[in-house]
């Protein structure tokens, strides 16, 4: 079993900062690439905001490039979000994702693990 937790959401004034943290725990694993999601209320599919490679490729998406920041720390299993300059269209749960190969015969190939989710609410 693997587990991820967020944390660091919570309410700011636009042009804020935020980071958000996200640790991943479990047994004989490894984690691939990570990456970041949120979710509006009412939309139906997630957004991708970021994502990173196990070798700190980075991508983003255009509504947060240049003010959102993702980075790993492989030794700890954790990914974090630098936010910056927040707008209110950035009000979402944020959720982390994590793509994880087992060292195991029984569980081949990888498998996507979500967090719980921690929600970011930008307003005056």
């Amino acid at each position: 079993q693997v587990q991820l937790v967020e944390s660091g959401g919570g309410l700011v004034q636009p042009g804020e900062s935020l980071t958000l943290s996200c640790v991943v725990s479990g047994r004989m694993f490894r984690v691939s690439a990570m990456a970041w999601y949120r979710h509006y209320p009412g939309i139906q599919r997630r957004e991708k905001i970021a994502t990173i490679t196990r070798d700190d490729t980075v991508t983003y998406a255009d509504s947060v490039k240049d003010r959102f920041t993702i980075s790993r720390d492989n030794a700890e299993n954790r990914v974090f979000l630098q936010m910056k300059s927040l707008k209110p269209e950035d009000t979402a749960t944020y959720y982390c994702n994590a793509q994880v190969t087992f060292d195991s015969n029984y569980y081949q190939g990888e498998y996507d693990y979500w967090g719980q989710g921690t929600q970011v609410t930008v307003s005056s």
